[in-house]
C-alpha cells in the first residue's frame, strides 16, 4: 500500500477550499483517505488562515513512507517557514 500525502480539492466554483490528506496512491482524488493533516485556503480573508497543518503528523507519515506530492511538498515547507513565527507570536 502506497501512501501519498495530496490534496482534495472542496468549496465552490471559483472559491476552493483544499484538505491536505494521507491518502492510498490509487484512491480518487477526492475519495478515501487516512487522515486530515490540515488545510489550505487559497483565497482566505486572512493569511494567518490560508494555511493550518499539523507538522508533528506530516512527520509522522513521512517516517513511515508517505511520499508527499509537489503541490503538497511545497505547502509544508511553506508552513515549516512560517511555524518559527507564530511560535514567537506565542510567547510574546
Amino acid at each position: 500500500m502506497a501512501l501519498k500525502i495530496r490534496l482534495q480539492r472542496h468549496g465552490a466554483s471559483h472559491r476552493p477550499f483544499y484538505r491536505m490528506v494521507v491518502t492510498e496512491a490509487l484512491a480518487r482524488r477526492d475519495g478515501r483517505f487516512v487522515e486530515v493533516l490540515g488545510t489550505y485556503e487559497p483565497q482566505a480573508k486572512r493569511p494567518e488562515d490560508e494555511l493550518n497543518v499539523k507538522l508533528d503528523r506530516v512527520d509522522y507519515w513521512k517516517s513511515v513512507g508517505a511520499k508527499p506530492t509537489d503541490t503538497a511538498a511545497s505547502l509544508i515547507r511553506k508552513a515549516r517557514r512560517e511555524a518559527p513565527a507564530e511560535a514567537e507570536t506565542a510567547e510574546a
